[in-house]
């Protein structure tokens, strides 16, 4: 069968190439094209167009890059009509996704949507759009099943797909040696700095986590390199400050870290499996701040979603440093609070359940395909 895949950021482009590689093990004659990135090519197929041309975050750069917008879109409606695909998997990237599946669905294509949008934070209006244009739903957090249920939409937990990225990269550890000398540092307890993966996050939030590491001589601060966002971004932040960063090693820098300081996302959930006590943080421009406060969630980091408590301490948008300051203290001196975040964490993990979910939601798929019925 031929698969339509749509990934728009990095954390998209690995989910992507893990259920690629899932849907060729259920489907050995499996056909892809994708907009997508590097990942999801390593796994063959057609990359249409690149993450990095089409990532897009926060009201003023939507508005900012419309004509861009509508042109990936129409580019990529074409694209779909020519290759005439059995599905078009949608996954994540909700501004973008959702428009392709207003319109693939009419079109007569049967479409899927992998990684739920985020509609129980921002619109819950947009149910209504995913209940008319999507066929099937898998989500990677159990609350979302009971959140659709309200609406009278089935949606399936295949299982969270972070789970199995973690396990695969704890299951070869490295010495903390190694990792020193590889990367130059010297043999301090270091601090991870997790600053997000689009160059908006980056912006806001990075330089309020730089203003605190004078306050820790004791430790190496060092950066976590986002794919796709070029070194000379970073320097214009780090510039003139005693701070390291390392590239394609996030994994292998939670695994010597002591603890971090967490941009709002995907990575708060990894830092928090990989067992690093952390700070969640979280900065974004005047206007969509001034737009989005009013919707004013429970929680916004994934940890505290998931456990429905306050896991982690999150830091939203005014005085940032100060109170990133003082929690990293409390992580770093208080062993009381340290443990019972950790202990946590391991509660985390039991909630999340099995590994292996991109190989369920490829079985699940491959199987839907052979049955009309079920679209």
């Amino acid at each position: 069968m031929k698969y339509y895949l749509i990934a728009g950021e990095a954390s998209g482009d690995l989910h992507g190439s893990k259920l690629m590689k899932g849907l060729k093990k259920s489907d050995p004659e499996a056909g892809f094209r994708y907009f997508g990135g590097d990942l999801m090519a390593a796994e063959g197929g057609e990359l249409v167009q690149h993450y990095k041309d089409t990532a897009v975050m926060g009201w003023y750069s939507v508005v900012a890059n419309l004509g861009k917008i509508r042109r990936n879109l129409s580019t990529c409606r074409k694209d779909i009509l020519n290759y005439s695909p059995d599905t078009v998997i949608l996954i994540d990237y909700s501004g973008f996704n959702l428009r392709i599946a207003r319109w693939a669905k009419p079109a007569g294509f049967r479409v899927i949507y992998y990684i739920s949008p985020k509609v129980w934070v921002w619109n819950s209006k947009r149910v209504h759009t995913i209940k008319e244009n999507v066929d099937k739903m898998y989500v990677i957090l159990p609350f979302e099943v009971g959140f659709y249920e309200k609406y009278n939409y089935q949606v399936e937990y295949v299982g969270n797909p972070v789970l199995d990225a973690v396990a695969e990269r704890a299951a070869k550890p490295e010495a903390r040696g190694v990792f020193l000398k590889r990367n130059g540092l010297e043999d301090k307890p270091l601090i991870a700095l997790l600053a997000g993966s689009r160059r908006e996050e980056i912006k806001h939030c990075l330089p309020e986590m730089l203003a605190i590491t004078g306050e820790f001589p004791g430790y190496r601060f060092v950066i976590a390199g986002a794919p796709g966002i070029a070194r000379e971004i970073y320097d214009n932040y780090i510039s003139g400050r005693d701070v390291s960063i390392v590239y394609d090693q996030t994994y292998e820098l939670l695994m010597q870290a002591e603890a971090a300081v967490v941009t709002s996302g995907t990575a708060t959930l990894e830092t928090a499996l990989f067992g690093v006590p952390e700070v969640v943080v979280y900065k974004m421009g005047k206007l969509t701040y001034f737009i989005g406060k009013h919707l004013k969630p429970k929680f916004f980091s994934l940890v505290n979603l998931i456990m429905d408590r306050e896991v982690v301490q999150e830091i939203l948008q005014k005085r940032i440093s100060q109170k990133i300051s003082t929690e990293l203290h409390r992580i770093l001196e208080d062993q009381d609070y340290r443990k019972k975040m950790l202990n946590d964490f391991a509660e985390l993990r039991s909630v999340l359940g099995a590994t292996g979910a991109h190989l369920r939601l490829a079985d699940r798929i491959v199987n839907n395909l052979k049955e009309p019925t079920i679209f």
